[in-house]
């Protein structure tokens, strides 16, 4: 089994688990923002823009710099290939069960077929 740092794994899913978070991070994909900015863009508070921010902050995703009065967000450091990787190994694994699957059913089809044969009922 590969082998995962898995509070950073934590921290990142967590992070990514919030509707409103993985759309701070969409914006942010189309250019920096302050806390102001992405706070009306989705309708909340500073407050609450502010605990959004510094959770995905926390998990490396995004990165902020004050500027005067004006903390402007942008995407972080963190590019997700060890999330990708983990998604990844899951992704063939279910791919190999439902392969596995489809073959069983494949099989039923033909089994059923010849029960229904032009032979069947005689």
């Amino acid at each position: 089994m590969v082998q995962y740092k898995q509070p950073r794994l934590d921290a990142s899913f967590a992070a990514l688990a919030d509707a409103t978070r993985r759309g701070v991070l969409e914006q942010l994909v189309r250019g920096d923002a302050s806390i102001t900015e992405l706070a009306d863009r989705f309708h909340m508070t500073l407050t609450g823009m502010k605990k959004h921010v510094g959770v995905l902050e926390a998990a490396g995703l995004v990165s902020t710099r004050k500027v005067g009065r004006v903390r402007t967000c942008g995407l972080g450091q963190l590019r997700l290939e060890e999330e990708a990787t983990w998604i990844e190994h899951y992704r063939q694994r279910w791919e190999a069960r439902f392969e596995m699957l489809d073959d069983v059913i494949e099989q039923l089809k033909r089994k059923e077929e010849k029960a229904d044969g032009p032979d069947a009922g005689e």
